[in-house]
C-alpha cells in the first residue's frame, strides 16, 4: 500500500475531510490532494510529523516502515527481523545491508 492510499484511509477513518486535515495540518487542500494522489510523493518531517499528530498514527505507520503493522505475507517473519537486528553492532548490520542489497540486484536466470 503507497503512502498516498494509507493517508487516505487514516483521513477517511478519521472522518476527516481534505479541508479539515488540511487545516490542522497547516497547509492547502490542494497539497493534501496531491499527497493523496500521488501529484507529491516527498512531505516534509514537519508535514509527516502533523499528520501523523492530527491521524493519532506513528509516523512509521503512514509511510510504511512499521514492522509492527508490516503488510504482506511475512509479517511475523519481518518483525523477528527487525527486532534480530536491532541486537546486532553498526558493523554486522552494516554487513547484512550490503547483503540485502546484492540480494535486490540479483537476477535469477
Amino acid at each position: 500500500m503507497s503512502f498516498a492510499v494509507r493517508l487516505k484511509k487514516y483521513r477517511v477513518a478519521q472522518k476527516l475531510s481534505l479541508q479539515s486535515l488540511a487545516d490542522l495540518v497547516e497547509v492547502s487542500k490542494a497539497h493534501i490532494w496531491d499527497l493523496e494522489t500521488e501529484r507529491a510523493k516527498n512531505p516534509s518531517l514537519e508535514v509527516l510529523k502533523k499528520l501523523s499528530t492530527h491521524l493519532k498514527i506513528p509516523i512509521a505507520t503512514l509511510i510504511g516502515e512499521n514492522p509492527e503493522k508490516a503488510e504482506g505475507i511475512a509479517q511475523s517473519e519481518s518483525v523477528v527481523m527487525y527486532r534480530d537486528l536491532q541486537g546486532l553492532n553498526e558493523q554486522d548490520r552494516e554487513t547484512i545491508k550490503i547483503m540485502m542489497e546484492r540480494l535486490k540486484k540479483r537476477t535469477d536466470i
